[in-house]
Formats: C-alpha cells, sequence, structure tokens
C-alpha cells in the first residue's frame, strides 16, 4: 500500500508518511564516502544446506562518520562488518574504501582496523607493547613509535599504565588499550564489532562518552556493530537497522525513532503504540471512537477500499491523557480504561485499554495533574497531535 505525508494542520486522525528505505546514492558533499557497500551478500553451509546471512545489502557510509549497525542477534550485522574487514570474503557484490574496490583485497592490505568485543590483547606484553605491535609490523623507527605510542595511550587516558600486563587492567582499561592499539595505526576506518557488551552499564556509559570524544578528536570513520539501541543512538550520526540479512532503514537516530519505515523499526528503536484504523465510506476512523480522518484517507490512497486496515503509530512519550473532564478535547483521540500505572522517578507509564487486545501505553511526567490523578480502573482520553504519527500499513 502507498502512502504520502499528510497535512497536520487537519485535527483529526491525522499521520505523516513513514520515509522509504534508502535505496539511492548517498552524497556526501566534496567528501568521498569511505566504505561503500554494493549489493553484497553471504552464505555459510550448515548442515541443511547453505544459509543466507547477508542478502543483496547496499550501503554508504561518509569519511568522518560514526556509523552504527543495528539489529537482533543474528541479523548479518558483525558478518557485514567482518566483510569491509576482509575477514570474510563476500559471495557477492562488491566493497568499495575510500573510493577504490577491496573487495578481493586481503585483509592485511586494507587500511582498517577492528576494535573485538573480547579485546584481543597479547596477555605476555605490556600495554606499550600491545600498542606498538602493529607499528613494529610497519617497520615504524624507534623515536616515531615511542611517540605515536605515546599520543594513542594519552588520548585513551591510559599514558600511566604503559608498563602494566593486561591481567593487571579493569575491563575498561583493557578495552582503552584496544583502542589505543587500533588507533595508532591511523587507519581510514575503525570497525567495533560490540566492544562495551561485556562490561557493566556504568562502565558501558563511560566508554560511550569516551568512543564519542576520540571519534571527534580523531576525525575517523567508525563503523560500530550493537545489539542495543540507546548505544547505537548515543553516539552515531546515522545508524542503519538490519532484520534478517537484509537492510531495513537508514537514518540518523532522531529519524528512526519518530519515523520508522517498518513495524519492526518501530519495535526494535523503542515502546511503540499502534492504534488500529479502518477506512470506511471514504474516511478512516480510528475505533472505537470512529473519529473520522480524511487526511489517514487521503493517506492511504483514493484507490484503497471501505475496509482498508492499517495502523497508526506513535511513541508512548508522544501520547497526552485526559482523566475525568473530557470537554473540549480536539483532534484524534481513542477513549478506554486505565488498566495499570507505573511510577519511576521522574516519569510515570500509563497504560489505557482502548479495545480488546489493544493497549496504550502513555508516558507522563510524574509532577503532572494526569499522572497524578490517574487510576487503575478510571475512564482516559487518550490523545496526539497529527505531527506526531506515522501510518503503517498493517
Amino acid at each position: 500500500m502507498s502512502s504520502r505525508a499528510t497535512n497536520a494542520a487537519d485535527s483529526s486522525v491525522a499521520v505523516t508518511s513513514a520515509p522509504d528505505v534508502l535505496s539511492t546514492p548517498r552524497e556526501f558533499g566534496e567528501h568521498a564516502a569511505a566504505v561503500v557497500l554494493v549489493n553484497v551478500s553471504k552464505s555459510f553451509r550448515g548442515p541443511t544446506g547453505d544459509k543466507t546471512v547477508v542478502h543483496d545489502l547496499s550501503l554508504q557510509i561518509g569519511a568522518g562518520e560514526f556509523f552504527s549497525l543495528l539489529g537482533p542477534s543474528g541479523c548479518g550485522k558483525t558478518t557485514t562488518l567482518r566483510m569491509i574487514a576482509g575477514l570474510e570474503r563476500v559471495d557477492g557484490g562488491q566493497i568499495f574504501l575510500g573510493g577504490t574496490d577491496a573487495t578481493e583485497v586481503p585483509s592485511h592490505a586494507r587500511n582498517v582496523n577492528t576494535v573485538f568485543q573480547n579485546y584481543a590483547l597479547f596477555p605476555h606484553m605490556s600495554v606499550f607493547d600491545n600498542v606498538a605491535y602493529g607499528l613494529r609490523r610497519q617497520h615504524v623507527e624507534k623515536v616515531e613509535l615511542r611517540r605515536r605510542v605515546g599520543e594513542a595511550l594519552n588520548l585513551v587516558h591510559m599514558d600511566n599504565f604503559v608498563m602494566h600486563r593486561p591481567r593487571q587492567l579493569s575491563g575498561g582499561q583493557q578495552q582503552r588499550i584496544a583502542l589505543a592499539r587500533s588507533i595508532v595505526t591511523r587507519p581510514s576506518v575503525l570497525l567495533l564489532d560490540e566492544p562495551l557488551a561485556a562490561l557493566d552499564l556504568k562502565l558501558r556509559e563511560s566508554m560511550q562518552e569516551e568512543l564519542k570524544r576520540l571519534q571527534r578528536e580523531l576525525k575517523l570513520t567508525f563503523v560500530f556493530v550493537t545489539h542495543d539501541q540507546a548505544e547505537a543512538f548515543a553516539m552515531s550520526d546515522r545508524v542503519a537497522v538490519m532484520e534478517g540479512g537484509t537492510l531495513v532503514q537508514v537514518g540518523t537516530p532522531e529519524e528512526l525513532y519518530l519515523r520508522p519505515a517498518t513495524r519492526f523499526v518501530t519495535t526494535f528503536v523503542g515502546r511503540a503504540n499502534f492504534i488500529p484504523a479502518s477506512l470506511v465510506e471514504g474516511t478512516a476512523t480510528s475505533r472505537p471512537d470512529d473519529v473520522a480522518s480524511r487526511q489517514l484517507s487521503e493517506t492511504l490512497g483514493a484507490d484503497a477500499p471501505s475496509g482498508t486496515e492499517a495502523s497508526v503509530f506513535v511513541r508512548p512519550e508522544r501520547l497526552q491523557l485526559r482523566v475525568g473532564d473530557f470537554a473540549g478535547i480536539e483532534g484524534p483521540r481513542v477513549r478506554g480504561t486505565i488498566t495499570d500505572k507505573t511510577f519511576s522517578g521522574a516519569q510515570t507509564v500509563v497504560r489505557v485499554r482502548v479495545r480488546e487486545h489493544v493497549e496504550l501505553t502513555v508516558t507522563c511526567d510524574s509532577a503532572s495533574i494526569e499522572a497524578r490523578e490517574a487510576a487503575v480502573g478510571a475512564e482516559a482520553v487518550v490523545t496526539w497531535l497529527p505531527s506526531d504519527a506515522t501510518l503503517l500499513d498493517r
């Protein structure tokens, strides 16, 4: 079903259509894309035959961009990263690095480095020797080697640990050393495969800030793999969401959160509300209140038959709750009964059943009148702004 943006001036069940998945080359001004994947595919042989883990994936990553591959386990994001690194051969398609075809270039000849989840430090070497390892393989002179190792350790705030062994360091410190070792050779692209997954929450948040700082100071291209939406959103300029080996949507964190392209994206990158809507006699209704909407019918298309089903998607924090006094309410709205209320500090989460098997989650400021007056069993009306809604084909 086709959809298009609607005029938010109408006060009924208005929606804005979801964007198309990125399918055309992205322009990066004067700078060439650092990484380009063109119809890349990869399969692995298993006991029941070949299994495709990455299918016909095309992607462009700009020079100096912090770019994340986001998706559930098994979606193909790590395999994609390993193909960029040259650690896995592609079965089809091409990989360009800095404008040069690197599809058949071996991993050691690509100007990229990878930071792994397990750090992969040499346990018998000191911090200094771990960081210097790549420079020694490049036959960098001793004076220059010491200078560059010192600069790298200073960047990750580990210059006071040069003679320590990895076993003497915490997980966060080991991760910093792994980062220093990866940046000291000055790669054009740094690949990070869930490097923070083994850290506790507080340390992980601290390392997120460090990674952002490091990327901005070095102006390197970072390609970061994670299954954690909050982590990807906290650091990235753009994020690519993957599902089942395919690219679902690419965009800024704000675009993915507020204008998801598919139902999968809406649920994977945060809490989602789906309000059922149906086209009835040329207008659209959001049951059970039967609020007519010219905009929704226009979005569904003039040829959509009566009875066409769709969903209106709105984030919980974009919904407003009204309890008790329903006078003067305008715009899109549904009526229901409060079934649950959870206080979580600054926010209170209220659940409202608007029809059988359909409940909406509303996030309120805990200090608001609505949050204080909300009570389980009370009648409530949920409203939203037309500009905060997105139409998804059911």
